[in-house]
This record gives structure tokens, C-alpha cells and sequence, in this order.
């Protein structure tokens, strides 16, 4: 999906629905953050953007101490009741970037989906100044690709997004690429340019497959769809939704996952 500056704001209007539809991260993907620093109760984290708390529990479960920072207040609310069995766990409502954190202090900060938010020029010094020596930053994302099994309903959707996203944007229509190594080698080095070491990263794939009704409640809560004009988007969902009914009702997201890592010297 296209990223567009300036509508952080938008998941936060559809908190539930996002808790429900995003997914979270593979086993595999966690065992290589775990494999790269030991994480247990003595632990100090911090989460930048929790969201639905996709990829909270794992990390969770170590016993460490988490805080989150979250902009969103229902994400706020919804997290702070999802996760209220675990008492070191703690939500600060703001934007990261606003948020005072000592510095020196914390053994691993991580983002899952979220740290594109965040200014580059901001987020790694902020990050860079919180962790202790030897702390390392865990930035990982899902990128969802079209159904490759079936080209003719990707072909149908590809022209429904001409009609209705493209021209609401008024945009030049373009051809999605799936996400690939090149693309997390580039992100993760990113980090070297604010001090960190040790760079490493790694790409995780899974399948989702969705009736038609579950795919549109998926792209709704997507920031660059919810902020589709209503009436345009209803009629934008109804026909992607009518695509994949006419062409078996079922679609398939290929998804791939990049972890990058980087260490605090």
C-alpha cells in the first residue's frame, strides 16, 4: 500500500477493527530478536506505536518491563485493557517523538508496523540516546502482496483502484511490486548513519486467505483508505468486494516480513 504523510491520526478511528484484522508476526520472527539479545524480567522496553498490540505479547511474555508509546487513545485504552494481567506493562498516550525517556536506560527498543511514522532524522538519535550500551533496536514490518494465484482478479482490482483511490488522489496509477531483500538491506542500514552496529536483518514469509467481506475490513483500516472521501469509499469496497465474489470469494495475501537490527556500542 502507498504510505502518505500526515494520517498517523486515522487508526486510531478504528481501533477495534484494526485489533481484529492486522495481523501479528511469525514464532520465527521473534526468535530472531530473541537470538540477537536475551530478554527477560530484568529487561527494560519500549514499544514505539503499539497500535492493537499485534506484536506486544511475545515480547510480553519474556516478563520484561514494556512501556508503550501510543498516539492513539483508543489504541491507548484497548491496550491498557488487553494487557492488564501483566503488571509491568504500561501505555504513555502521545506521539513517540514528544515523549521524554531517560536516556541510557532501556535494553531493547522495538516497532512493528510504526516507525515509518516517525521522522528518520528524529527517531534513530531519540532511540540511539535511550538505549544502555550494548541495547539494540528492533524495527520490523509486514508488507501484504496480491493475490498471485489469481492475476485476473488482481487484474480487476488493479483497474477498481484506478477508478476510485487512484483518481481520489488524484495520482498517477502504479504497478505494486512486492517487497523484497534489497528493500530491508536498504532500511536496515539506515541505523548506521546514527551510530548503531551490527546490523543485521532478515525477511519471514506467511499466506493470509479472506472471504470478501473480511478483505475490505482489512483494507478499512488501512490510513491511505480511511482517509478516502465516504461515500467514494463505501462504493471503492463494495466493488472490490463484488470482484472477489465473482472470481470465487476468496482472496490470498502473500505477506513478507523484514526485521532489521541494530546494536547500541
Amino acid at each position: 500500500m502507498i504510505k502518505r504523510e500526515g494520517l498517523g491520526w486515522t487508526f486510531d478511528t478504528v481501533s477495534d477493527i484494526y485489533e481484529k484484522m492486522r495481523p501479528g508476526y511469525t514464532g520465527e520472527l521473534y526468535q530472531a530478536i530473541f537470538d540477537y539479545i536475551p530478554v527477560n524480567e530484568l529487561s527494560n522496553v519500549v514499544e514505539v506505536g503499539i497500535g492493537g498490540g499485534q506484536a506486544t505479547q511475545p515480547i510480553l511474555r519474556t516478563g520484561c518491563r514494556l512501556t508503550a508509546a501510543e498516539y492513539g487513545e483508543h489504541f491507548s485504552e484497548l491496550c491498557r485493557e488487553k494487557f492488564k494481567e501483566y503488571p509491568n506493562f504500561s501505555v504513555v498516550t502521545n506521539k513517540f517523538e514528544n515523549i521524554d525517556f531517560e536516556e541510557d536506560t532501556y535494553d531493547l527498543v522495538f516497532s512493528a508496523s510504526a516507525f515509518h511514522w516517525v521522522p528518520e532524522e528524529i527517531g534513530y538519535p531519540k532511540v540511539f540516546s535511550m538505549l544502555k550500551s550494548g541495547g539494540v533496536f528492533a524495527r520490523f514490518a509486514n508488507h501484504p502482496y496480491f493475490d498471485k494465484g489469481r492475476p485476473d482478479l488482481m487484474e480487476e482490482i488493479q483497474k477498481i483502484y484506478g477508478e476510485y483511490y487512484y483518481k481520489f488522489y488524484n495520482k498517477r496509477q502504479e504497478i505494486p511490486e512486492e517487497y523484497g531483500e534489497e528493500e530491508a538491506r536498504l532500511r536496515a542500514f539506515v541505523a548506521l548513519k546514527y551510530g548503531f552496529r551490527d546490523i543485521q536483518y532478515r525477511l519471514f514469509f506467511r499466506t493470509r486467505t479472506f472471504q470478501a467481506e473480511e478483505y475490505t475490513a482489512l483494507l478499512g483500516t488501512y490510513s491511505d483508505h480511511i482517509a478516502i472521501e465516504e461515500t467514494i469509499r463505501r462504493d471503492f469496497f463494495a466493488k472490490i468486494k463484488e470482484a472477489i465474489e465473482w472470481h470465487g470469494g476468496e482472496i490470498t495475501i502473500y505477506d513478507t516480513m523484514d526485521l532489521q537490527l541494530a546494536k547500541k556500542p
